[in-house]
């Protein structure tokens, strides 16, 4: 059985932006807007310049301006390294 969370890193080049635990990660890569659940298959994707929209374990919302960067998942961990990244308030 899959588990149904997410441990999600957001990184700047310089810092880290956000992670913990969540439920849904959405991204705009150049292949087009994805959405990543728990169970997701393993997968690496260029950044497009969007936002990545996180929805923690708990319902919240997290929002953050990214560009020049890969999302990697694998094994319900999601990591977005971007050159330029920061929350949106």
């Amino acid at each position: 059985m899959a588990s149904s969370k997410l441990q999600v890193s957001v990184v700047a080049a310089d810092h880290e932006v956000w992670s913990g635990q969540a439920s849904m990660v959405v991204a705009k890569t150049v292949e087009g807007e994805i959405g990543i659940l728990p169970g997701h298959e393993p997968m690496l994707a260029v950044l497009a310049e969007g936002q990545v929209r996180v929805t923690t374990d708990n319902g919240q919302k997290i929002t953050a301006d990214a560009s020049d960067g890969f999302l990697s998942v694998e094994n319900n961990t999601v990591t977005v390294v971007a050159g330029n990244a920061s929350l949106v308030k």
